[in-house]
This record gives C-alpha cells, structure tokens and sequence, in this order.
C-alpha cells in the first residue's frame, strides 16, 4: 500500500522545498517505501490536520497548537503522524529494513536536528525572505504575516545586504565549518562512514533546501556548495538517488 507524505508546494524548480519534509522523502526513497506526495499550501494545514486527527507538533506563543508539515498516512496501519523524527521512528519501526537507526543509535541520532540547525542561526535571515519568495500565492500571504510579525520587520528589510551579508555569510560558514570536523573524523563518506544514517538525511534536508530555495545556479548555492572543500555539495551528490519527489 502506498504511503501519502503531505508536503508543501512552492514556484521553485522541482516543488519541494521544506527540509522537514525532505528528511522524510529521503527516508521513504532509502528504504524503498510506496508513496505519494499531496501538497498542502500553509492556510490550509490547521483545517485538514484537524479533519485527518493529526496531532500539532507545538504551541505557539499564545498557547494555540502548531499544526506542520510534513505529515504522513500509512494505510497499511491507519497511521496519522506529523513531525519529521516522529515520522522517521515510526518508518523505522514498522519498515526496519535499509535501517537508518543502524546499530541501535537512534538514542544518539536522536539529538542531531538540534545540534545541527543550532549552527544555521545565521541561515534564517537570508533564508526565510527567500522562502516567502518563492511559495505560492495564498501561502506567501499566510507566510509573510505570520514570519514578520514573529521576526518584527518585512522579509525585504530582513535579508541582509552589504556588510551585513558578507558577515552573515562568514558566520555561517564558520558554524558549518563545526559540522564539516565530524565528517572529516569518519572514514567514508557519511558520519558513519560507509553507512547512511539519519543524520545524514538530517544534513541533506537542510542543504537541499538551500539549493531548491536560492538555486542551484545561484551565487549563494555556488558558494556553498564550495566551502569546505565541496563538503555540503557531496553530501547531496550522496543522497542523489533519494531525491525522487513522487
């Protein structure tokens, strides 16, 4: 039976863009899962959550739920899941083969979203303008709202520009520079070595996102996918035959 994973849309080359939902494509493709992809623009997660009885994944700040994608119905079980590393337990545990907890390390993979994204903080100011940019209409309304009235300012003023993104842009490649040392530690080309794991998939997501967002023929991708020795642009050349959107 084919897996549904609901995922949003947006004008970008290829549709997908969201790192959290591109951890779990990346799972559903590794371990060779039947499944299918429905959109979902922003406005319309909260409704269709409620109507499914999927669970919010947070609160917001006023105490409301937070409904998010991804998201995932598995008809072989009748499982309604949202929350990219729930969602990844659960395919886990239901389709161990190709395991991407191998070896029992789920209880240390575990923490490694955290521990990545904490180096991305000078990521969101460039990134977050640049999603809003490229959704679709009724989800770049819902998007632009909802982002300045959490970050105070339009997502015009909130791109860096000048020095402000040359600093912006050393910051960020100093905090990968963090991440880049534990892949030199291991003897192939995962943090496991010659085996893929979650954290990998974890660190794909992410880069894919910044390549699908700005381009892969954009300045910003372009120098990226340099930095550290051509580091993040070989961790998706790995994940390559994953990357299927269906």
């Amino acid at each position: 039976m084919t897996i549904v994973l609901y995922d949003l849309p947006s004008k970008a080359k290829g549709n997908a863009w969201s790192p959290a939902a591109w951890k779990v494509r990346y799972v559903l493709n590794f371990k060779g899962i039947p499944y299918k992809t429905e959109w979902v623009e922003y406005p319309d997660i909260e409704n269709l959550w409620k109507k499914l009885g999927i669970a919010h994944t947070s609160l917001k700040a006023d105490g409301r739920p937070h409904y998010t994608v991804p998201a995932i119905y598995d008809p072989s079980t009748g499982v309604y899941l949202s929350e990219s590393l729930q969602i990844a337990e659960y395919l886990e545990k239901t389709y161990p083969d190709t395991p991407i907890f191998p070896h029992n390390t789920l209880g240390l993979q575990w923490p490694f979203n955290d521990v990545f994204t904490s180096n991305l903080s000078s990521l969101w100011n460039f990134i977050t303008p640049a999603i809003c940019w490229k959704l679709n209409p009724t989800s770049e309304v819902y998007f632009r709202a909802t982002r300045e009235e959490s970050f105070g300012q339009t997502m015009e003023n909130l791109f860096p520009k000048g020095d402000a993104a040359v600093a912006e842009w050393a910051k960020l490649r100093e905090a990968l520079g963090k991440v880049d040392v534990l892949y030199s530690k291991t003897s192939g080309p995962y943090l496991m070595g010659d085996t893929l794991s979650w954290a990998d998939i974890v660190v794909a997501g992410y880069l894919t996102m910044i390549k699908v967002i700005f381009g892969e023929d954009s300045q910003e991708w372009r120098n990226i996918s340099t930095w550290h020795d051509g580091r993040w642009k070989k961790c998706i050349d790995n994940l390559k035959k994953y990357e299927t959107v269906v």
